[in-house]
């Protein structure tokens, strides 16, 4: 930034050093780019009606899932139930409401054990390289050898069902893809001047990765994340329609769409609307997903 900029920049800009204003200006940038994307836009959107539902509607509509009232089977729409009851008497809209927070919550933890496993060992991989990358490669080719479905049913299988274990599934099939995505974004990092100079400096192999390899590596991380997340949200509905994600009573949208298949041709409503739910939360995902990689990426205008 020119002097004369500087002497016309607003007050609080003028105290700001050299870094911090470059700082403020990437920030504005990233958020101009963000705010001109329209599918950006709706996503965000999207995304805060389905957490503001999940923080705020079981304190509004408090509710059991597993008090079930048989004599109100399969109930229409009504004043009382706004989507109707499934077949054990349970209110449909009150049962999605609850589905948000379990869906959500299993999306994002399992996303964050790829990020946590993942980042780290992506960035050793790729900064070391011999056999540290000899390794972790082939343990990540082992895991990619296998669909994220197929994976995540396999260790369901042998950690038994539940929330928990549906979590630990679908963290670990992430993790692969967050390894490759960090390892070649560490390749590239660590031929950089800044970071031969810290080498020759003598700072240790450990602090260069968690000063320089790893954030420099996050733009493309944090777009990928946002797109896990809905890939997550369909692996856990699937491992919940097939009966082996979370279980009874707690109410989660794959495994609503498993009972009530059996439904489809009496009630549609039953599958329709968790079917619903799940694919406006991935779409979401991906609209945001797409509105954070245009805004990162420095060669799209």
């Amino acid at each position: 930034m020119s002097i004369r900029a500087l002497d016309t920049a607003e007050p609080g800009l003028r105290d700001l050093t050299a870094p911090e204003l470059g700082a403020q200006t990437a920030r504005g940038r990233f958020w101009g780019k963000l705010r001109r994307s329209p599918s950006a836009l709706v996503g965000l959107a999207i995304l805060a009606l389905y957490v503001g539902l999940a923080l705020v509607g079981p304190l509004v509509a408090p509710f059991d899932p597993g008090h079930d009232v048989l004599r109100d089977q399969f109930l229409p729409a009504s004043v009382h139930h706004f989507l109707g009851t499934d077949d054990l008497g349970r209110d449909e809209f009150l049962m999605i409401l609850y589905g948000a927070r379990y869906t959500l919550y299993l999306g994002f933890l399992a996303v964050g054990i790829g990020l946590i496993v993942g980042l780290p060992l992506g960035a050793a991989s790729g900064y070391f390289g011999g056999w540290v990358d000899l390794l972790v490669q082939r343990l990540t080719d082992v895991l990619l050898s296998f669909p994220g479905i197929l994976l995540a049913l396999a260790l369901v299988a042998g950690l038994g069902v539940g929330l928990r274990n549906v979590i630990i599934a679908v963290g670990v099939s992430s993790i692969p893809i967050f390894i490759r995505l960090v390892r070649a974004s560490a390749l590239s990092i660590r031929e950089l001047p800044y970071v031969e100079a810290a080498r020759a400096l003598g700072v240790p192999n450990w602090l260069i990765l968690l000063r320089h390899v790893i954030p420099n590596s996050l733009a493309p991380v944090i777009v990928q994340a946002t797109l896990q997340l809905g890939a997550a949200i369909l692996v856990a509905a699937g491992l919940g329609f097939l009966g082996l994600g979370v279980q009874k009573p707690t109410p989660e949208w794959g495994s609503m769409l498993g009972e009530a298949r059996t439904y489809i041709f009496t009630d549609a409503n039953l599958v329709t609307l968790p079917g619903l739910a799940i694919f406006g939360a991935v779409l979401a995902f991906n609209l945001v997903g797409d509105g954070l990689r245009d805004a990162l990426d420095p060669r799209l205008k």
